[in-house]
């Protein structure tokens, strides 16, 4: 896959781990996934790192590179942040936010080892098992203990070795909720960075799942994967993800552990940067903000961070046009309902979440053509979407959008590496307009994101 995108999280300075959860104890409730593995054990990174299986210094396997450990692994890149996940809560930043917090050592904590390690309770650890590699392999694939023997060998197929446990992640429904565990939240325990958590210090948590799949990618998409796994699409993956990712928030939002902290809302949901502004006292008023015509609030309220939701529109006037209506009346209707209460924002919230996992059923099994990317790029752009984009976060999502785009065009021949190169000024300065979020202006970035799309729709 091509590998463009790799600079694009440090850019934003997001994080590749969520810092994760509740503050209180407890293990996870298993997944469902974890659940249908009928007690699988998890056997740690240490078994897959055998030097005829994943643990070579170097990819020259037939069948499988056999150095996704190092890959894993490697200390100077995007693509070995989850080994270090562990790690980092031993770092400064993590000692003080486990200090604020009172949470005791960040490395024991439970709040922060939900999402920076295979977090799983001793009675399902095995014996070379440790919860000090980080997010490990198993994460991910699933607890291997019923299928690490027999994967790789005759007569084991890919449907065996799901029905023993492996997670079907060619499944972009399937690899979103993974993902969006960490990258998100979940209800599930241990997994869900509250605004608490971020005023202690932790980072913004951000996700797209066609950029972080490619970011964390170990393997080679070649003729065996295709063959075992079918052929995965970039476009379909990003779209999945963007109706994912709303459902998820939803879900959690409309759940009372979730969507409330006291008297307050969990503000966790809401659009950090929309508020975290510059604030001046003067005889004259000076509006720091844009009236966003996809959020029917009330003038002063705190708005749902909808970064999500606006990218989820493009994709439904796009590739579902039939269920775009139904998705915009029950966004605006979400955003209106925070004016009147929170019973009838989550009433919203749970219309809003059956809409996106309806379009995220539709988008999974919908078949792609080669022009797609250029026509949701150029959705993103159209005179419906820009208006929308009056804050950092969605912003910031529109410009990750544009460029995972852009690299399924590359990938799948629409477009050269050489057109796509020649172009890269122009991502360039979509991204310098979300840099920083201190400096984010958005008449600057809508813009800089005009110019990057019609750079682009000049290649078709």
């Amino acid at each position: 896959m091509n590998r463009i995108r790799l600079k694009t999280l440090a850019m934003f300075a997001v994080p590749v781990l969520a810092l994760a959860a509740l503050v209180s104890g407890g293990f996870p409730t298993p997944s469902a996934q974890a659940q249908s593995s009928n007690g699988a054990r998890y056997e740690g990174v240490a078994t897959c790192a055998g030097s005829t299986c994943h643990g070579r210094a170097e990819g020259n396997g037939e069948v499988v590179r056999q150095d996704e450990i190092a890959t894993w692994q490697e200390p100077s890149s995007s693509t070995g942040a989850h080994s270090r996940a562990y790690a980092a809560l031993a770092s400064p930043r993590g000692r003080q936010i486990a200090a604020s917090l009172g949470l005791g050592a960040a490395t024991s904590a439970p709040a922060c080892l939900g999402c920076h390690a295979t977090y799983v309770p001793q009675s399902r650890q095995g014996p070379r098992f440790l919860t000090s590699d980080g997010v490990g392999c198993e994460t991910c694939h699933g607890p291997s203990s019923k299928w690490l023997a027999v994967h790789y060998a005759k007569p084991a197929t890919h449907a065996s070795n799901v029905a023993n446990g492996l997670t079907p992640l060619e499944n972009p429904q399937v690899r979103a909720k993974v993902c969006l565990d960490c990258h998100f939240g979940s209800a599930e325990g241990n997994q869900f960075v509250t605004h608490s958590m971020m005023a202690a210090g932790h980072p913004r948590v951000v996700f797209e799942l066609d950029l972080f799949s490619a970011l964390q990618q170990h393997h080679d998409e070649d003729g065996d994967y295709t063959a075992r796994k079918g052929r995965t699409d970039s476009v379909r993956f990003w779209a999945v993800g963007q109706a994912e990712a709303v459902a998820r928030s939803t879900d959690l939002f409309a759940r009372p552990g979730f969507g409330t902290e006291g008297v307050f809302p969990e503000y966790y949901f809401y659009d950090c940067h929309s508020c975290h502004r510059a604030i001046t006292d003067g005889p004259q008023r000076k509006l720091t903000f844009e009236t966003n015509p996809g959020r029917p609030i009330p003038f002063g309220l705190a708005p749902y961070n909808d970064e999500n939701i606006i990218m989820l529109s493009a994709v439904a006037r796009t590739f579902a046009p039939g269920r775009a209506s139904a998705f915009d009346k029950a966004s605006k209707d979400f955003h209106r309902a925070m004016g009147q209460g929170r019973g009838e924002a989550v009433a919203a919230a749970k219309k809003l979440r059956g809409e996106a996992a309806a379009l995220s059923s539709a988008l999974a099994v919908r078949s792609y053509s080669g022009n797609d990317a250029f026509a949701v790029v150029r959705m993103i752009a159209d005179s419906t979407t820009t208006p929308r984009f009056t804050d950092y976060a969605g912003s910031a999502q529109a410009v990750m959008a544009v460029d995972t785009l852009l690299n399924a065009m590359v990938r799948e021949g629409r477009i050269t590496t050489g057109a796509a190169a020649g172009i890269r000024a122009n991502i360039n300065r979509a991204y310098a307009a979300v840099r920083s979020p201190t400096a984010y202006r958005p008449a600057q970035f809508r813009n800089a994101l005009r110019q990057a799309t019609n750079a682009i729709g000049a290649l078709r």
